[in-house]
């Protein structure tokens, strides 16, 4: 027995060691197409490396510090100023802080409706957006839910490109204007006092782990019911079943919002003021819409790719946060027709939410978005983030849209525009949390605004009642800000 165990051992090496090699072969070279690094390149690529003094210099500054602030252009600090000729009045403090989170999209929403919201009559105001967070952490897992089963309704396998696009990250922060209305239609606003933050609203790492680890195995029990043939009754109860083990996470994790509220606040004179008892939805709809309607706010993307041509309308599978809500729907024009209207909506005191890709040639502390801020040619002899057209970095994934901001103000020179930008980041970085934006840099980074109707020529408007095209999930478009 012992005699024939040891033979199987030995057959079943021999066996592997004859295998293996074959098993090992790479792809590229069973195409034939091989060409490993040599040592004698290596060697000619060191001795030339150090051939050439400049870098040497190099390799000493950026071994020892940040290579982007290494390359920061002193000239373009020495031309760049956080000074506008056109601002939008009656912005509000405090500078909002996001922290360890991506909820730029909800932060830069709020902060565009608060400078309408009173007016002048307050310094300090900000809405409750962990209110908001709660409310999409809720939705947003139900619309997942449905996804899951929808998807295996289309045939669509569970290791197939979409659902495994689905599963990569199935909730996370980030977010889309259109998702932001649904929300707020659905489930108003309250000031922040009223609901104030919390660790895991700050710091979302945590809970959102938790939250994923079930939403996956949620994902398991709905395509074997499936499979199994269950009802569509059947799927709906279950989905309720998960979902209130999920409410029950988020409830814990964020506290509850409450139903109704009482706000009480003093104006500029200090005078007294008191809102409520009054419900979320009702607060934004007797005192915040008369002010800043959502519904009249339309989402515009700029998208060069030859495939997306511009005038048309877009949407992308599977995304959206709320189970019946109001879809995300994009209208592709050029850079240049959104800067004019961000242009007069600036001009007319209507900040502009937009969305871009924020860390390309941004120089963070000084908070300077500008193609000319790094200087990467000289310290590298390579450039970098100018070589490929917009199209091009959205076709091979170097660019999409990341974070979400506020526009509040421009000037116009010779040299082209400028544009003042609120951000969420506290107000350590930039003039006291406020970024300056050049126009290329706006051309080259800004993916999406969002614009009041009155300031829509009626032919793009138009553009919107169009049928969308549907781009795949994974489609750059799709990228949610954070």
């Amino acid at each position: 027995m012992l005699k024939t165990t040891l033979k199987t051992c030995i057959r079943s090496c021999r066996y592997v060691k004859i295998i293996s090699p074959l098993a090992s072969r790479s792809f590229a070279s069973s195409t034939g197409f091989e060409a490993p690094i040599s040592e004698q390149q290596l060697s000619a690529w060191k001795d030339e490396f150090y051939k050439c003094p400049k870098n040497i210099v190099a390799q000493n500054v950026c071994t020892k510090m940040d290579p982007f602030d290494a390359c920061m252009s002193r000239r373009s600090l020495e031309s760049i100023n956080h000074v506008f000729q056109t601002q939008v009045k009656n912005t509000k403090k405090p500078v909002t802080n996001q922290k360890s989170s991506g909820r730029c999209w909800l932060f830069a929403a709020l902060n565009t409706i608060r400078v309408r919201f009173g007016n002048d009559s307050m310094d300090e105001l900000e809405f409750s957006q962990s209110h908001l967070f709660f409310w999409d952490k809720i939705e947003r897992c139900n619309y997942f839910l449905h996804n899951v089963v929808n998807t295996a309704k289309r045939g669509e396998k569970v290791d197939g490109r979409l659902v495994a696009f689905l599963l990569n990250d199935p909730i996370c922060d980030g977010g889309q204007w259109d998702m932001l209305v649904n929300l707020i239609q659905k489930h108003g606003l309250m000031p922040k006092q009223c609901f104030p933050e919390s660790f895991s609203s700050e710091s979302s790492m945590r809970m959102n782990a938790i939250i994923k680890s079930k939403l996956r195995e949620y994902t398991k029990v709905l395509r074997d019911m499936i499979m199994d043939g269950a009802s569509d009754e059947k799927l709906q109860d279950k989905i309720k079943e998960q979902m209130s083990e999920i409410y029950k996470v988020v409830g814990i994790c964020l506290g509850i919002p409450p139903d109704t509220f009482t706000w009480e606040y003093y104006d500029k004179s200090k005078n007294h003021h008191q809102i409520g008892p009054i419900t979320p939805k009702n607060f934004y709809e007797n005192h915040v819409k008369p002010s800043f309607n959502i519904e009249d706010k339309y989402v515009f993307v700029t998208d060069p790719r030859p495939t997306n041509p511009f005038n048309f309308t877009y949407t992308v599978d599977c995304l959206g946060n709320v189970v019946g809500g109001r879809p995300v729907l994009y209208n592709n024009q050029a850079p240049e027709l959104l800067m004019t209207m961000v242009q007069n909506s600036i001009t007319d005191g209507e900040p502009v939410w937009f969305g871009c890709e924020v860390s390309k040639r941004f120089a963070s502390k000084q908070g300077i978005e500008d193609l000319d801020v790094h200087d990467f040619k000289s310290m590298f002899n390579v450039d970098i983030q100018k070589t490929l057209t917009k199209a091009d970095r959205l076709l091979y994934g170097e660019s999409a849209m990341t974070h979400a901001m506020v526009f509040t103000g421009f000037s116009k020179s010779e040299n082209g525009s400028k544009y003042r930008v609120e951000n969420s980041w506290g107000e350590d970085r930039g003039d006291k949390g406020y970024l300056v934006m050049s126009s290329e840099w706006f051309k080259e980074f800004v993916f999406e605004v969002v614009i009041d109707k009155k300031y829509i020529p009626e032919e793009v408007l138009q553009v919107f009642k169009k049928e969308p095209t549907v781009l795949p999930a994974w489609d750059p478009m799709g990228t949610l800000a954070q």
